[in-house]
């Protein structure tokens, strides 16, 4: 179920919107909404309408914020055509040349402090010019515009223009997605309001109507009070599908803090302060600061209520694993730049079968890997074998009041190190532990994701819903629910009980790559092809974040232990950190060479380690990359983003493999680092 954009065509009745519209936003919609009405007539430059869809704060040119806009599926679409009519004739397609070049001339001669904010108008004008050329079936003016000014883009729209290279013909648009996403979500450029204004001035005094209703019609200016960007800053930002994220989009208020864990006595033996000391950390990372004595009896101030989702209750083995993990921490190593965590790398051997996915369990007994050949293969990485439980004939004669009932119940005949599950009919993409290691999700190329039991080693459910390959899916650090994000651009939230998802998080113009949760549970991060990362709150499945600023796909995330920050890696080979209570970038570590498709925080958060296509494991110094970052009012209002180029000094080490590149990370409860990948032979 992609849904449809719920504006472009309001006559056909059959289209359904997955993303409801919040009320009282419809009507801002319809007027100059999301999508344009068709067969509209070009309008004059002095008329009211064109001022309103213009001015950012009049209440009714308000553009409804891009969650919205949930993906579009090509087939049974009946408004493609409605989508594709704003490009009705509206120009001598012989001066389009003309319009750009003396645009171009007017920005490349304004004052340095503009030139660099109006540059951002390039990209989109010239890929809307260049469409408009191309629908009105001008193709040798569209190729001899393309060919004139496509060297002048910047080179992280380099993919895009290859996509747009290939559409010559108007029979090519119709089952074009990009196009359909450029058509269909405004272009969001973030500029000052003098720089607009010396804009708005050129364009009514060269009475140059063409560019002005492209402006109008299909880019949304978000003008702030203030001084103008800097290239630097705005490069840091741009570099998304649809441009920057609308300032708005990042305005929500987010609980970021840990939840208070329910305090149990523990007998510690032996090491009551120090297992003292780690009462009430989340499950899967735990953070660790001086004060986590005190820390964990007073409610975080920044944590959402208790009660705000339903988590499930905790079993009595849940506590034993509780107090396991207690035991653990106090013998954990305190990272930092003098002392860096020794890696162990498992290298998956032979893996002609295309090792896809990888998964370690939180106590690091158990490792999983996702193969190209369907199927999902488990290892225990103890001495300890992995045992199904026996027969339901042999169950039945076992004493239920025995003490060791819980080791009476394996079957010592199926004892094995590695056991392989067979259920899916495509290549698994990815693979979670449930936290309580009974469960195993995997989800693949086609379309569903499994649940597997770890006691039976079998399939319980399959959950379908996506119609497309599904590329990442991962439980809540509190088991019960998960997440999944795949090819229909589409991410969803599912509980283990039931065959529905919960919520369907739609927003992202391209497919969602990868996913994972917040600490807390209460919010779900997704990376996406179309460059962008965006911030969702279970509760109500509102987008709370979009972060713009990488310039390739986005591969993976990871949150910091104390939930403050978050981290991201991509294609382009940079780590991007993000400030979630601000909705800032802080920070951008380059180093890697290539796609990086593992990043994970130590247990305590002094090091984030990167793993990447390039065969290396690089380990950064995040104590220092957070510390003292300036997230005044002022620069959280405009994104005047001052980022330190110190990705030097903040590297403590990088680890080359021989030739295996790095698909998962992972620290132990003690904080030594696991890594995984398949040795390639190239």
């Amino acid at each position: 179920i992609g849904g449809n954009v719920a504006t472009v065509a309001t006559s056909s009745p059959g289209v359904a919107a997955v993303a409801a519209v919040p009320p009282g936003k419809g009507e801002a919609r319809g007027d100059c909404g999301v999508g344009p009405s068709s067969g509209r007539e070009p309008r004059e430059v002095g008329s009211p309408c064109a001022a309103r869809s213009l001015a950012v704060s009049s209440p009714s040119g308000k553009i409804t914020h891009s969650g919205d806009v949930s993906a579009v599926v090509v087939e049974d679409q009946p408004d493609v055509s409605a989508v594709l009519s704003a490009y009705n004739q509206q120009g001598d397609p012989t001066l389009y040349e003309e319009y750009y070049s003396g645009l171009k001339h007017f920005i490349e001669c304004s004052l340095d402090c503009h030139r660099a904010e109006l540059s951002q108008l390039f990209y989109p004008l010239f890929v809307h010019m260049y469409l408009e050329l191309v629908y009105n079936q001008h193709e040798s003016e569209a190729k001899s515009f393309f060919e004139r000014f496509h060297g002048d883009q910047e080179c992280y729209y380099q993919d895009d223009l290859r996509v747009l290279s290939s559409l010559t013909k108007k029979e090519h648009m119709k089952g074009n997605e990009t196009m359909l996403d450029f058509r269909t979500s405004k272009f969001v450029l973030r500029i000052s309001r003098d720089s607009y204004q010396l804009l708005k001035r050129h364009l009514q005094e060269k009475q140059n109507n063409q560019i002005w209703n492209i402006v109008q019609e299909h880019l949304y200016i978000d003008i702030f009070d203030g001084m103008p960007r800097s290239k630097q800053q705005i490069d840091a930002m741009v570099g998304s599908l649809a441009g920057e994220a609308k300032r708005e989009a990042n305005k929500a208020k987010v609980f970021f803090g840990l939840l208070k864990e329910p305090e149990f006595d523990v007998p510690l033996d032996d090491e009551d302060e120090e297992g003292e000391n780690e009462e009430g950390k989340p499950k899967k990372k735990k953070p660790k600061k001086d004060n986590v004595g005190s820390k964990s009896k007073k409610q975080d101030p920044n944590a959402p209520p208790q009660n705000r989702i339903p988590l499930p209750e905790l079993k009595d083995s849940d506590k034993l694993d509780k107090v396991m993990n207690m035991k653990e921490a106090a013998r954990r190593v305190r990272l930092g730049p003098e002392c860096l965590p020794s890696i162990c790398f498992y290298t998956f051997l032979n893996a002609y079968q295309g090792l896809t996915a990888v998964d370690i369990t939180d106590d690091s007994s158990m490792i999983v890997g996702g193969f190209a050949d369907s199927t999902v293969r488990v290892w225990s990485v103890t001495p300890k074998k992995l045992r199904s439980v026996k027969t339901a004939a042999d169950l039945s004669l076992i004493d239920k009041e025995s003490d060791d009932v819980l080791e009476r119940i394996m079957d010592e005949k199926t004892a094995s190190e590695l056991k392989i599950l067979y259920g899916h009919s495509g290549p698994v993409y990815g693979t979670s532990f449930s936290p309580d290691r009974n469960y195993l999700l995997s989800c693949s190329e086609d379309g569903t994701v499994r649940l597997w039991s770890l006691q039976t080693f079998t399939c319980l459910v399959g959950y379908k819903g996506h119609n497309y390959p599904v590329w990442d899916t991962q439980f809540s650090p509190y088991g019960y629910y998960f997440v999944s994000g795949g090819h229909d651009r589409v991410a969803r939230l599912w509980a283990t009980d039931h065959y529905q998802p919960l919520r369907i998080f739609a927003g992202h113009l391209a497919d969602v790559t990868c996913t994972r949760f917040h600490p807390n549970s209460n919010y779900i991060a997704t990376g996406s092809a179309d460059r962008t990362i965006r911030l969702w709150d279970v509760l109500n499945g509102n987008c709370v974040r979009i972060f713009t600023g990488h310039k390739g796909p986005i591969h993976s995330l990871a949150f910091s232990p104390n939930g403050r920050f978050l981290a991201t890696g991509a294609t382009d080979g940079r780590v991007l950190l993000w400030d979630i209570g601000h909705g800032l970038m802080v920070g951008e570590l380059k180093g890697h060479t290539d796609t990086i498709y593992a990043l994970r925080f130590s247990r305590d958060g002094e090091i984030l380690a990167s793993g990447s296509m390039d065969n290396t494991v690089r380990l950064w110094d995040a104590v220092k990359a957070f510390e003292d970052l300036e997230t005044d009012d002022f620069t959280t209002a405009t994104g005047h983003i001052n980022l330190p180029e110190n990705s030097q000094d903040l590297l403590l080490g990088t680890y080359m493999t021989k030739s295996t590149p790095v698909v998962h990370l992972h620290f132990t409860r003690r904080n030594l680092l696991l890594a995984a990948g398949a040795y390639s032979s190239q």
